[in-house]
């Protein structure tokens, strides 16, 4: 499995659009130190972009990956090796190469700035990886629909109806369910909903590192109360490996079982 992940990633390495990915994220990072002297407020537009754009382009990555390296896949099958080393190889050569592009892209810049004698450096910390845990997650999302769908299009097509549950829709349908029952007790509601989505997860993670929990009025003091615990970081942290493990466990299986 070794040597099909270090394969993967040398692969998407000299790929062009690695080093676009890589070159948008220097860019955003000195432009946004260039404009704002605040390393707590770049932090903040940083939050709003990777939350976004880190899982859009880890869906697009990881299905793009698995169909364009399907001949070879197939040629791979035909040697002595595991199914489930060859699919979890790509996977996490995908994930960690984009994983790699958005640490080095963002670190750089915030590097040469003074970073680690900031104040910030721990909610810059966070940012990067709740990045890396959002690429990781939805890379392997992103493969189990490949593995489960032959059609390129409908690939495509679930893969990206997925993220725009998770970016766009789920907040709306939480939103009006809060409003809705809004004469109810909704702390665990509002505590279980939040962690069933990494995107929310990882947004109210950086949100409460960065110390305006208030922004988010009565829903922001019941996140601050659990997530702002040693307790509650610890939970969070748990989630968001369970997310990861769980569709690589999916890989796994689907890999066994997959039929070329």
């Amino acid at each position: 499995m070794l040597k099909i992940l270090k394969y993967s990633c040398y692969d998407l390495l000299r790929s062009r659009w690695s080093y676009v990915y890589f070159a948008f994220y220097l860019m955003l990072g000195t432009v946004l130190l260039f404009l704002n002297n605040d390393l707590s407020k770049a932090v903040i537009t940083l939050m709003n972009v990777i939350i976004v754009l880190v899982p859009l382009i880890g869906t697009i990555f990881g299905v793009m990956y698995y169909y364009n390296s399907k001949e070879f896949t197939e040629l791979l099958l035909a040697q002595p090796v595991k199914r489930s080393s060859i699919f979890l190889g790509q996977y996490l050569g995908v994930a960690l190469s984009l994983t790699l592009s958005l640490v080095v892209g963002l670190g750089l810049p915030f590097a040469f700035y003074g970073i680690f004698n900031s104040a910030a450096m721990s909610e810059f910390t966070l940012l990067l990886v709740t990045g890396a845990f959002l690429t990781l997650i939805f890379t392997a999302l992103a493969y189990n629909i490949a593995l489960s769908n032959e059609n390129k299009i409908k690939g495509f097509g679930y893969a990206i109806l997925l993220w725009l549950f998770m970016a766009v829709i789920y907040d709306g349908v939480f939103l009006m369910s809060l409003i809705a029952f809004e004469e109810y007790p909704l702390d665990k509601f509002s505590l279980i909903a939040t962690m069933a989505n990494p995107i929310d997860l990882s947004r109210v993670l950086i949100l409460l590192k960065l110390d305006i929990s208030a922004l988010l009025g009565y829903t922001g003091a019941v996140f601050q109360k659990f997530f702002g615990t040693n307790f509650g970081i610890v939970i969070s942290s748990i989630m968001l490996v369970i997310w990861v493990l769980v569709p690589t466990y999916f890989i796994y299986r689907k890999a066994k079982k997959k039929d070329f």
